[in-house]
């Protein structure tokens, strides 16, 4: 069985037989990463968990170079994010009904709907954490796109688990504050002034 990190360094090289061997080897990992952040995504989302991989490997071979499996799936994870953050732009767009959200006929089957992210506001969120504390902002997109354990991201960051526990926590709070700010309405004062 070759090498993963052999055949990323081959097909970044053009070599078009290495990347048609390397899907099947990363597949099923990637259709895990896939799967469980479409899981978290708000109802309504038409992109399919098969889909949002193969796009995301398309954009990842080519003339890339990965420093192994780690760094693959990381930018595997980056690549999904930006692929769900076009998406979700798409939608808001005024010929997709903008912000306006399509409502089931059938009123004895509503249910309230599952708590989601605003993945547009996470991702304007993220884009600032990365200019204030670009490792931590890396941090939360391997944690949160990537679906990395903690000791996972942490080797992949090259850092401590002790370490990428601290950056997880702040990145937690930060991101908390910011996108609770961003919920408040553009009228209201955030002082404490009437």
């Amino acid at each position: 069985m070759p090498d993963v990190t052999h055949l990323l360094d081959a097909a970044a090289a053009g070599d078009r037989k290495a990347a048609a061997e390397l899907l099947p080897l990363v597949y099923n990992e990637l259709r895990a990463l896939a799967a469980a952040r479409m899981a978290a995504e708000a109802p309504g989302q038409t992109l399919q968990p098969t889909a949002l991989v193969h796009e995301a490997y398309l954009r990842l071979v080519g003339d890339q170079q990965f420093d192994g499996r780690e760094h693959f799936f990381a930018a595997a994870a980056e690549a999904m994010r930006r692929i769900l953050v076009e998406s979700a732009r798409r939608k808001r767009g005024p010929q997709h009904g903008g912000g306006r959200q399509r409502l089931e006929a059938d009123l004895d089957a509503i249910s309230s709907p599952s708590p989601s992210v605003d993945l547009l506001a996470l991702d304007e969120a993220l884009t600032e954490l990365a200019r204030e504390a670009p490792l931590r902002a890396e941090l939360v997109k391997l944690r949160f796109f990537a679906g990395l354990t903690m000791p996972e991201a942490a080797q992949a960051l090259g850092i401590s688990l002790a370490t990428a526990e601290r950056y997880w926590t702040y990145a937690r709070t930060w991101l908390y504050a910011e996108l609770s700010d961003s919920a408040i309405p553009p009228n209201t004062q955030k002082s404490g002034s009437p």
